[in-house]
């Protein structure tokens, strides 16, 4: 059974009962500074980990990271497939909603737990008065073979506030119809995290504990189907990140699916010149991505994190969601279709021009984030958003 752990009771000095959703662990990152904006502005967030994405050995030393309290609630949904985890999210959440009451209900990101959560807070809605606000609202692909394009249209399609990461959103939902009081530029919650957290990130010096020079080091992220579900362009990202290896360590922290995959595919000869590591922790993973001389991956959210850090990015992907990164920071896609000659020769680009691709951090990625979100709740809960943040759009 989902753990269910007694939540704070209801504000009562004026202040709103938020439930802040997430089910993956980037979800985390976006979360934490919004919870503790809420905090302290006297508010009572109220955090539910849906257990889409759950590592009972790497979750205690995760919310020590992020410095982040138990979640009030745990709907422990486990993995499965789109259609089965989102109806079990759904299943799970509907009474936890019935039973707080919330004035909102907060998802993050693209995730499944993001689409089912809005949608059962949505539905709930004339029952219970919680409305539905979406951080990172407004970022599109284009790409409806990405499951995660879907549910970021749907999500915003039935969100009442639209908390957008970067200015490029805005465009999109506008050409969607979306009215603007219902639209809110907060800038980007994972930034707050990262610029909190990289001070002990760079105390961790975990680059230096597996014996890696600063700025001599590659690192790579490979999750998405279209990388490891597909024997070929398995293998061609592989060869690629095998010849980046002959040039500089290539450090890897690969997911025990993608390293299923990997297996199942036979090409486990094609990892021995990498330095593969177990799935690793945020400030693990912060501290090496920050000393690293080129990142190659197909996360979003490592994408946001080189161009905070002035990081050069490989984005193993045909297209981004996140144009932004590219427009404004150190990301660049490899020619598409991928082949192992197109990732090294777009590697050695991001090499040659090195930090000088580096830029001032997009606008709203300033470490204030989670405190744009906390005061766009209430300004939308009492009356509707200001001039200023509705003319952002």
């Amino acid at each position: 059974m989902p753990q269910r752990i007694e939540a704070p009771a209801h504000p009562t000095s004026g202040g709103m009962k938020v439930i802040l959703v997430a089910g993956a662990r980037p979800n985390f990152m976006k979360v934490a500074p919004v919870l503790f904006a809420l905090r302290r502005a006297g508010h009572a967030p109220v955090l539910v980990h849906t257990g889409q994405h759950y590592d009972a050995r790497m979750s205690d030393a995760f919310f020590a990271d992020l410095e982040l309290p138990e979640p009030d609630h745990h709907l422990g949904v486990g993995s499965g497939s789109h259609a089965v985890q989102t109806a079990r999210i759904m299943e799970a959440f509907e009474p936890v909603v019935l039973a707080e009451r919330p004035d909102w209900v907060v998802v993050f990101g693209d995730v499944n737990s993001t689409l089912a959560c809005a949608l059962v807070a949505a539905k709930l809605q004339p029952e219970t008065g919680c409305r539905v606000a979406h951080v990172e609202a407004g970022l599109r692909s284009g790409d409806w073979r990405m499951p995660e394009e879907v549910n970021r249209v749907v999500t915003d399609r039935v969100s009442d506030l639209l908390l957008t990461p970067s200015r490029d959103a805005h465009p999109n939902l506008r050409a969607e119809g979306v009215p603007d009081g219902r639209v809110a530029f907060v800038g980007n919650t994972m930034i707050d995290t990262l610029l909190a957290r990289l001070p002990r990130a760079r105390e961790r010096a975990f680059a230096a504990e597996l014996g890696l020079e600063r700025g001599r080091y590659a690192v790579s992220t490979l999750h998405r189907p279209s990388n490891v579900d597909d024997p070929a362009a398995f293998r061609g990202v592989l060869e690629a990140l095998g010849t980046v290896a002959r040039e500089m360590p290539v450090v890897l922290p690969l997911h025990p699916r993608a390293r299923r995959q990997a297996e199942a595919f036979g090409l486990d000869a094609l990892l021995a010149p990498l330095r593969v590591l177990e799935p690793v922790g945020y400030l693990e993973m912060l501290s090496l991505t920050e000393g690293a001389a080129v990142v190659l991956t197909d996360s979003g959210g490592v994408q946001e994190e080189t161009t905070a850090l002035g990081v050069p990015c490989v984005t193993l992907r045909e297209q981004t969601e996140r144009p932004v990164t590219v427009t404004e920071g150190t990301n660049r896609l490899a020619p598409w279709p991928l082949t192992a000659e197109g990732v090294v020769a777009a590697f050695r680009d991001a090499l040659a021009r090195g930090q000088e691709a580096a830029q001032p951090r997009p606008d709203g990625w300033d470490g204030r984030a989670g405190e744009r979100v906390a005061a766009a709740l209430a300004a939308a809960l009492n009356g509707g958003l200001d001039g200023e943040t509705q003319n952002a759009r």
